[in-house]
């Protein structure tokens, strides 16, 4: 390989390892809010609800054991009471919708929706200010 190969590489793989170590920092920082929040919900009685997971098709709903709160309006994330992030669509069966599903805890973004649409992207605080209004102070 020539020098300018191994110097784009090199390049590259450095880029790919900062971006990395910036989302893991993001990462880290959205799962400390989300811990507090969870803890401030419990302290000030917000009731949480059953979380339910949303079929890709837009066809149905199933039953999960989460309980939470929704963070967006379209019930497609939400917190649990164990402070985790949860994104709740899911490739359903006719026995998921029978019988309900589970859902593994996601590494929760500081901006819900990030890259999508205009008017989709929801950054966390705000998310989480809306349901519990002081709850960061």
């Amino acid at each position: 390989m020539d020098e300018w190969g191994r110097r784009r590489r090199e390049a590259a793989e450095d880029r790919a390892e900062m971006l990395e170590r910036r989302r893991r920092a993001e990462n880290a920082r959205a799962a400390g809010m989300l811990r507090a929040f969870a803890a401030a919900a419990a302290r000030a009685g917000l009731a949480p609800e059953r979380l339910r997971v949303q079929g890709y098709d837009g066809r149905g709903t199933a039953r999960t054991p989460l309980t939470g709160w929704y963070l967006r309006g379209d019930r497609t994330v939400a917190v649990g009471t164990d402070g985790r992030f949860y994104v709740l669509t899911a490739r359903l069966t006719a026995l998921d919708r029978l019988r309900g599903t589970t859902v593994p805890p996601s590494d929760p973004p500081l901006v819900i929706g990030a890259g999508g649409k205009d008017g989709d992207s929801l950054a966390l605080p705000a998310a989480l200010t809306r349901l519990l209004p002081g709850w960061d102070g």
